[in-house]
């Protein structure tokens, strides 16, 4: 395919030769006839005037005019061609399609749900906005916060951006919604944030509270939406909603192969905002995207998942965050490798979590040598084709540790998570101390799965 495309938006494109854009096209080249007949000078000297303007007006007429949609190269990292069936610049996000929602936003006062995943093509949304006469008035954070430089789960505070000056509003700490306050000056909210597809991921979570704002202070949501790079994936159980926490909101399995859109679209739809709310809600949806598609995400959407590698591993090796196994937080290529030092002797491969400023400042095993497995380079073209979470790590290394009864006791380390939290049930955890087979344990999930993706199929806005 053409790696070129006729621009949806070019701010160049709007900004260059604006006298242009009021004419006819053809007009440069009336304008030498003109001057020939009206300049008040010598015949000779208008004549001469009139070639070489005429000269210059066929180059206007023969060179691309900014004023018309023009052809850009797609410089973004968007998709891999290797696996999936569109090609690599087919993709357009929400986003990236102002002409489609930037009508809907003229003489609004706009809040915005963003981290650094919020961009137009390379910039920032909110600073790309702004710069096109936007009137942002305040900017709300999730986990990580606006700019993204805050650790996992680590508090993040009000603040004012350095940048531009706009209030920035945590949604993560004790205030998790959007108040009627924060709303007051507020005629439109866009969230735009890229997910990765996994329920304990939060991002949805906060979806859901900003869903429930706007259904409640009576403001329009505008979701921008955005690929999900682990589309092809819905797998796992259910959550008991028994189990419903901080990392687990919602009915769903661990993977739910949905775009954020069309995520939106389920909260709406399956009434999960409560008492009778229902949001106003638009879906600004992808262009030339379809849920097999292998995309590579532009902007790393947390600080540790960094890499293309760690967000494909990520639905799997989330779950060893309920056990004493280190997924590599406190390296810089966290949820890429797993290890522990009681794991010395039984793997040749090892690491060393350390804090990390920003990452994570203090790791589970800080300073101790950890050895497991390295899936730095894991084809995880096996993932995609399989369609499954990889289990049999996680059954492997429970039966390599060598103190079992300590896998899971978190009162080892506050650096480990609830298992059962994790895995949405109380039953994972004693089907692999029981050594239950993967075959068993899969099959425990198939009627919960066969139901989510009947409901599922309600939402979906790609193929």
């Amino acid at each position: 395919m053409n790696r070129y495309r006729t621009a949806p938006f070019s701010l160049s494109s709007h900004t260059s030769f604006p006298i242009l854009q009021h004419f006819p096209f053809s007009f440069p080249l009336y304008f030498p006839l003109f001057f020939t007949f009206t300049f008040p000078c010598s015949l000779w000297l208008r004549r001469s005037l009139a070639t070489s303007l005429t000269l210059a007006a066929l180059l206007l007429f023969i060179l691309p005019r900014p004023a018309m949609a023009t052809p850009v190269l797609n410089t973004r990292p968007a998709v891999s061609t290797s696996y999936g069936k569109l090609p690599a610049d087919s993709i357009l996000t929400g986003a990236d399609q102002t002409n489609l929602y930037l009508p809907l936003l003229k003489g609004k006062r706009v809040a915005i749900l963003a981290n650094p995943s919020s961009i137009i093509g390379s910039e920032s949304l909110v600073d790309s906005l702004l710069s096109l006469g936007i009137q942002v008035v305040k900017v709300f954070g999730p986990e990580h916060g606006f700019r993204g430089n805050a650790s996992n789960g680590a508090v993040v505070g009000n603040e004012t951006d350095a940048k531009t000056g706009i209030p920035i509003i945590s949604l993560y700490g004790k205030k998790k919604s959007p108040s009627q306050a924060d709303m007051s000056d507020v005629d439109i909210f866009i969230f735009d944030i890229q997910d990765v597809g996994c329920r304990f991921y939060t991002y949805i979570n906060v979806l859901r509270n900003v869903m429930q704002s706007c259904a409640k202070y009576h403001k329009p949501l505008l979701v921008l939406d955005r690929p999900n790079p682990n589309g092809y994936l819905i797998d796992g159980p259910i959550l008991d909603m028994r189990l419903k926490s901080g990392i687990g909101q919602f009915p769903i399995p661990i993977a739910y192969g949905m775009t954020i859109g069309e995520f939106a679209r389920m909260i709406n739809g399956e009434g999960w905002l409560g008492d009778g709310l229902h949001c106003d809600l638009k879906v600004i949806k992808l262009a030339g995207y379809d849920h097999q598609m292998n995309y590579t995400l532009p902007v790393a959407p947390s600080p540790n998942l960094n890499t293309q590698q760690s967000i494909l591993l990520y639905p799997t090796l989330c779950l060893f965050e309920g056990t004493i196994i280190s997924q590599g937080r406190g390296t810089y290529f966290p949820f890429t490798v797993l290890g522990a030092p009681l794991l010395k002797g039984k793997y040749d491969f090892s690491f060393k979590p350390e804090g990390i400023k920003g990452m994570s400042e203090h790791p589970l095993h800080e300073n101790k040598d950890c050895y497991g497995l390295d899936l730095r380079n894991y084809d995880t073209k096996k993932l995609e084709t399989s369609g499954k979470l990889h289990l049999q790590w996680l059954l492997d290394l429970y039966e390599a540790y060598p103190d079992k009864a300590r896998f899971f006791d978190r009162s080892q380390s506050a650096q480990m998570g609830n298992f059962d939290y994790l895995a949405g049930n109380y039953t994972l955890k004693k089907q692999i101390i029981s050594h239950t087979s993967l075959k068993k344990i899969r099959a425990s999930w198939e009627p919960g799965l066969k139901a989510f993706k009947k409901i599922r199929s309600k939402y979906l806005l790609y193929p």
